[in-house]
């Protein structure tokens, strides 16, 4: 029998996944971007690419979609141009990165997508990249450049979400039924796209995103998704993108209505804002994640009366929340609507911000027996 001649030090088999349709899509474009750099080389002229710029200045909100969306606007990044070189070779990276994950089916995270890029240029003491936060940028360059989600590059983030419910769904080939899934619920994962999450069963007549683990818990504890029939989610704060896309699909796929629970405070305002409108730094993905019909549920800046809370539960607001406040007022998108104006003005008028978890105070399941369910069976919320 033949010996096996050993591989060379350092080398790696390297598998051929079996590429969805979205994975095709999205080497078809990286291929695209380096097929104009080999055409420039080629014709002697100076490799360029034209990054769409990610900036306030280029952001705008289209009133008859009702989110947020980028210009026009492109910088052009050139490989002759000393200011610009580096950053143009790390774009030429990253997009080479995601294509090595595309095609062996693999993903990492953007820390080890960082890892995965990071070396000293031959011949140089330069690194290709100094640290995580030049990598992060490039990133968001990259996807904005292609029109594909970070996820569809095969880069994901850390979990942060929960959810639970009526609904089984299969993820990544495990069919999993989020009413069975003890009092963690399922974590939501990065990507959750529908080449790796399919929706199954779902006979929830709606979703409640509350804004922390804490209020989440309180929740499912009390077993209020099972009561009403809801799905519960959380987004452990600000909602990272895999609990956005989510509750984007779960919105438009499944018709589910979305109310939020948030704190009574900028943050809350802010949270509620980028859930229903998008984000300024991520409004080239606005229309993979904004929820336009999400409705504030709560807290509310008269809850304090309303709902008889002690003066013990007051958070005075700072110069810092006032002034980020009367930001958000002035949002495009907040600026014409009378009832909010009026929530953010009563706030200041106050002089304090309250936690959902200050409703605590009146009963441990006051938010889940009483004021949750008021407030729907009222319609009370903020559009």
């Amino acid at each position: 029998m033949a010996k096996k001649k050993p591989r060379p030090a350092g080398s790696s088999r390297v598998a051929t996944a079996t590429l969805t349709h979205k994975d095709e899509q999205t080497l078809s474009q990286i291929v695209n971007l380096a097929d104009g750099v080999v055409a420039a080389a080629q014709k002697r002229r100076d490799p360029a690419l034209d990054i769409p710029t990610r900036a306030l200045s280029n952001v705008k909100y289209n009133k008859s979609k009702r989110f947020i969306e980028m210009g026009s606007a492109k910088n052009r990044r050139q490989l002759f141009n000393l200011a610009q070189a580096k950053s143009y070779m790390q774009t030429l990276l990253v997009a080479s990165g995601s294509k090595k994950l595309i095609g062996e089916g693999k993903t990492t995270s953007i820390r080890g997508l960082y890892y995965l890029l990071k070396h000293t240029i031959e011949g140089t003491k330069e690194e290709t990249f100094d640290e995580q936060g030049d990598c992060d940028t490039i990133i968001e360059d990259v996807e904005v450049t292609l029109n594909a989600l970070r996820e569809e590059l095969h880069v994901y983030a850390s979990n942060r979400g929960g959810m639970v419910g009526p609904i089984s769904l299969v993820d990544s080939g495990d069919e999993i039924d989020c009413a069975r899934m003890g009092s963690g619920g399922y974590s939501i994962p990065s990507i959750v796209e529908p080449e790796v999450i399919q929706f199954k069963k779902c006979t929830a007549d709606f979703i409640l995103h509350v804004e922390k683990d804490t209020v989440w818990r309180r929740f499912n504890e009390d077993k209020f998704w099972r009561e009403h029939n809801c799905i519960l989610t959380h987004g452990g704060g600000q909602p990272p993108r895999g609990v956005r896309r989510m509750l984007y699909r779960l919105h438009n796929e499944l018709k589910l209505p979305i109310y939020c629970l948030l704190d009574n405070d900028p943050w809350g305002y802010y949270i509620y804002s980028v859930l229903k409108q998008g984000s300024i730094n991520l409004a080239y993905e606005s229309k993979r994640m904004a929820i336009p019909d999400a409705k504030f549920l709560g807290l509310r800046s008269i809850d304090f009366e309303r709902c008889q809370l002690s003066p013990s539960v007051q958070i005075a607001l700072n110069d810092q929340d006032i002034k980020r406040a009367k930001q958000i007022a002035n949002y495009p998108w907040f600026e014409g609507k009378k009832a909010w104006q009026k929530e953010i003005d009563k706030m200041i008028e106050n002089g304090f911000k309250l936690e959902v978890e200050a409703l605590i105070s009146k009963d441990i399941s006051y938010v889940t027996e009483t004021y949750t369910p008021q407030r729907l069976a009222e319609k009370d919320w903020l559009d």
